[in-house]
């Protein structure tokens, strides 16, 4: 069986495959792959793994020795998973590789927010510092994170292990229901609630219809004042404009962004070229720690192994 991978430059060059484990597979890597190209590379392919390529139905209808999309990650809303299914085409995913890495990047966001790191080291490095008359230096405010409350949307693995770390820096936690749930759950707390009450909004939504700019200009007007927002989920559960609007505004203290609705972003985007003391933004790599990438390639192979023995490993269709 031909195995292509269509965006090998999603992961680091030093991440290995085990791939010597696919007896008689053939493994083709290309470093990206644009739509026009995505047939002629895979026509023979028995297995596609794509990180972001999207694979909609009409493009599936056209390899007919598709037998498994493989996808290097969680979420598979860029995969018409739907027409997989109709077309006999299994499709498996890879949940929990970072469930480490991303909570660690939301309490990195976090604490140089809190802490206002950023403001702290560029006044040690520019001189006011040096010319203190005491031996420290109080340019910026800094907060502690014990006594907070954290907020999380989104209570998946991920979710759950945010609030794990915020319980022992001493935050108190309020796991949001989903939004219009009238009773909420257990050990839940209401939509609105988790907004007004919140120091710190973290948003691990999934990107679905229901979830799309979950939070724009009208839940931004009741979080509470000051709060900070971290989104290490997908760039459209949060309407961006809103956000810039919210920082300017002062609504909001901080916020700390590791997705964009658009990626790569446009070099003029609004978030990027805004120049804010706080907000930080970086590159969709809050689930890119080396340890989490090798967990990743390790069970992208596992699920096209258990595949060819006919198990069904981590399948969604």
């Amino acid at each position: 069986m031909r195995i292509v991978f269509l965006d090998r430059n999603t992961f680091s060059d030093s991440i290995v495959f085990p791939v010597a484990g696919l007896a008689g597979c053939e493994w083709r890597e290309f470093a990206r792959t644009a739509p026009d190209e995505i047939l002629a590379r895979a026509a023979d392919a028995g297995t596609i793994v794509t990180n972001k390529v999207k694979l909609p139905g009409a493009l599936l209808e056209r390899l007919p020795k598709l037998k498994l999309i493989a996808v290097a990650a969680t979420g598979v809303d860029h995969i018409d998973v739907e027409a997989a299914r109709h077309l006999g085409i299994g499709v498996c995913n890879v949940r929990d590789y970072a469930i480490h890495s991303v909570p660690e990047h939301v309490f990195a966001l976090l604490l140089a927010l809190k802490r206002n790191l950023p403001g702290l080291q560029a006044a040690a490095r520019d001189g006011r510092w040096s010319a203190s008359d005491s031996f420290t230096l109080h340019t910026h405010a800094i907060h502690d994170l014990a006594g907070g409350t954290l907020g999380i949307l989104g209570v998946g693995t991920l979710g759950r292990a945010v609030a794990r770390l915020a319980t022992a820096f001493g935050m108190r936690v309020l796991l949001a229901e989903r939004r219009g749930v009238a009773s909420p759950r257990p050990g839940r707390a209401a939509f609105a609630q988790v907004l007004r009450e919140s120091d710190v909004l973290s948003v691990h939504a999934p990107l679905m219809p229901e979830t799309r700019q979950l939070i724009g200009a009208a839940e931004f007007a009741q979080m509470k004042p000051g709060a900070i927002l971290i989104n290490c989920a997908r760039g459209g559960v949060v309407d961006e404009a809103a956000l810039l609007a919210a920082l300017r505004a002062g609504r909001l203290a901080g916020a700390g962004i590791d997705v964009l609705a658009q990626e790569p972003p446009p070099a003029d985007h609004p978030l990027l070229t805004a120049d804010l003391p706080n907000l930080i933004v970086t590159p969709h790599v809050a689930w890119a720690s080396r340890q989490a990438q090798q967990k990743l390639a390790d069970e992208i192979v596992a699920n096209i192994a258990a595949f060819m023995r006919g198990e069904t490993r981590n399948r969604v269709a």
